[in-house]
């Protein structure tokens, strides 16, 4: 590898002072769903409040409402207005602007759609958003076909959790298989629309175009529909709990993979599904935290 990065390790947790309250640890809105896909802003939603989000919003269409809160009553909902095909309309100005308002991290894409309307509102939301976002699916696929970078305000942090699908379409090019290119790729990217890159696959890369996170953990039994929108959550969480974007991206992918791990010591990698990659993100976080409490002992010594 000719190009020199800051080659960094897993970043260590947030901070969870003991005095704190739902707003200490991140209001977090996580927009999409449609017709047939409100299982992934269920992932998302949930495994944001499994990564310690005080609150968890679903900003949703109104057909999927009750799907959403069903599935779990701790995450709120908001009913948004469709389109003749279950997917979200366009919004207002004002009402893009209601939906932000107080919110500190936010996630656009799992399960959106595709449409002219669906493209109008995520140049909305990147025009407007002013706290951490992360994009991912259709957000991704939106911004591809809508040449909508230009719209985003990049005083704020943003996060893209591409598989090299997406990653070809947003870069016009094809994605090999090779490590090095992939992330020479990757960093290229990143500095060039000033954000942090996650792209998928095994050993998912981390950059933001000068640091560089390679994960290590994780299967292919996490090779499953849904396995990136619980990542989505994570990150969403973590930015919401005021990690900055390189750390929080890191962090996420490598609980992720953990929980992946989890899930195939209990039940094997051909038989896991997405939601057991989330209700295994508790595990996750509890090995992270006896980590990083043995990490603190042994700098004390």
């Amino acid at each position: 590898m000719s190009e020199q990065y800051i080659t960094e390790q897993v970043p260590m947790l947030p901070d969870r002072p003991q005095d704190g309250h739902k707003g200490t640890f991140g209001k977090v809105l996580i927009i999409g769903g449609s017709i047939g896909m409100s299982g992934a802003v269920c992932l998302s939603s949930v495994s944001a409040l499994r990564s310690g989000s005080g609150l968890v919003t679903a900003a949703i269409p109104r057909s999927i409402q009750m799907t959403v809160a069903a599935y779990e009553p701790c995450v709120m909902t908001i009913g948004l207005e469709t389109d003749c095909h279950g997917q979200l309309a366009s919004l207002s100005r004002e009402r893009i602007a209601e939906l932000l308002a107080g919110k500190d991290a936010v996630a656009l894409g799992p399960g959106l759609g595709q449409s002219p309307e669906v493209t109008d509102l995520v140049s909305l939301v990147l025009e407007f958003c002013r706290v951490p976002l992360v994009l991912d699916a259709d957000a991704l696929n939106a911004v591809a076909m809508g040449g909508l970078w230009a719209k985003r305000d990049k005083r704020s942090a943003c996060v893209i959790t591409p598989h090299p699908g997406e990653f070809a379409r947003l870069t016009g090019l094809s994605i090999p298989d090779d490590e090095d290119t992939r992330i020479k790729m990757s960093a290229d990217f990143a500095r060039t629309h000033q954000l942090t890159v996650v792209l998928k696959g095994p050993r998912t890369v981390v950059t933001n175009g000068t640091r560089l996170f390679v994960n290590a953990t994780g299967n292919s039994g996490m090779a499953t529909a849904g396995s990136g929108d619980v990542l989505t959550g994570i990150v969403a969480s973590l930015l919401g709990q005021k990690m900055h974007a390189f750390e929080a991206a890191a962090l996420a992918v490598n609980a992720h993979g953990r929980a992946g791990n989890f899930a195939a010591f209990e039940l094997g990698q051909r038989g896991m599904i997405a939601s057991d990659l989330m209700m295994a993100l508790p595990k996750s976080w509890k090995q992270m935290e006896v980590d990083q409490n043995l990490i603190r002992s042994d700098d004390a010594s």
